[in-house]
């Protein structure tokens, strides 16, 4: 938060806290925010391609403290890059740029949380990771499969991302409560562990339960991206989403899922995709900046032991 800083009034840093230059330069941060604002393969509800702008603008209200790790998430040292320059040409040149970007980041040993933007630009992070840790895992959170083989003409487009991730490392799915029978047909096909929300019963019903956080962590090794699609909280917490599904996680589900996670793991890299703000109240954008202000306090190399 901006006036917590003591930054002058007459000014407000633009980049995710309003941090100052102590805090805030690529030099003195552990952490990268990359922003990423694309959407040309969506299909439904538009307006990804704000979503980045919306989370730095809700992250100035943010409290620098975070009571749940005791910790000044500030000093973490966090660095808004700049705006990736969308591409055109098709979703692939575009998983590319991202590539290229995370690349360079992660040459300086930075930990890159990218904000988004279109779920497909995932690819291009877990590309840049999977090279340099050969046994990375991706918890890939989503009320929807995207495991398509290809959806309207394009392999890389929204609908088949997580389809294209798992062609380069496992993948853990969790969320799922829309798949199409082709994806329900892959997921047994290949043995994705796919864990729905609402979870079933042995007739396939949904019914009442708690998150299975064993289970899902049982399934995550050493080197972990986290990959959140926002669509998989409940649309009454989470409305500003391209494809709204009914039902889903809980704001304190994710937080215990992705908590112990990061005790278990080392989160690599994440992102939180999605999130259209034209589609929902401004909740929406301070909650999903909220949800990237957890990620860097589970996820940063500096973080208090979250015990």
């Amino acid at each position: 938060m901006a006036s917590a800083q003591g930054t002058s009034p007459l000014w407000i840093p633009s980049n995710f806290l309003a941090l100052p230059e102590e805090q805030s330069s690529l030099h003195a941060s552990q952490v990268v925010v990359l922003p990423a604002p694309y959407d040309s393969t969506t299909s439904y509800r538009t307006g990804a391609r704000d979503g980045p702008n919306a989370i730095i603008e809700a992250s100035y209200n943010l409290e620098d403290y975070d009571p749940e790790l005791g910790i000044d998430v500030a000093q973490i040292g966090i660095y808004t890059a700049p705006r990736l320059e969308p591409q055109m040409a098709g979703p692939r040149s575009m998983i590319d740029r991202v590539r290229e970007a995370v690349n360079h980041f992660l040459d300086m040993g930075k930990l890159v949380g990218m904000i988004g933007g279109e779920h497909s630009l995932t690819i291009g992070a877990v590309e840049a990771l999977s090279d340099r840790y050969p046994d990375l895992q991706v918890l890939f959170l989503d009320a929807h499969g995207d495991l398509r083989e290809e959806y309207m003409g394009t392999r890389w487009g929204h609908a088949s991302v997580a389809r294209r991730v798992s062609e380069l490392c496992p993948l853990v799915h969790v969320g799922g409560r829309s798949f199409s029978k082709e994806e329900i047909d892959h997921i047994e096909l290949v043995g994705i562990p796919a864990f729905s929300w609402p979870p079933s019963n042995d007739q396939g019903l949904p019914q009442p339960g708690d998150l299975d956080v064993d289970s899902i962590v049982s399934h995550l090794g050493p080197h972990v991206y986290v990959s959140v699609d926002l669509d998989v909280l409940d649309p009454a917490i989470m409305s500003a989403v391209g494809t709204p599904e009914p039902g889903g996680l809980g704001w304190f589900q994710a937080l215990a899922l992705l908590r112990r996670v990061a005790k278990g793991s080392k989160i690599v890299g994440f992102d939180v995709m999605e999130l259209s703000p034209r589609q929902g109240p401004d909740a929406c954008s301070y909650l999903a900046a909220k949800l990237v202000y957890k990620l860097i306090a589970y996820s940063a190399p500096s973080r208090l032991d979250p015990s």
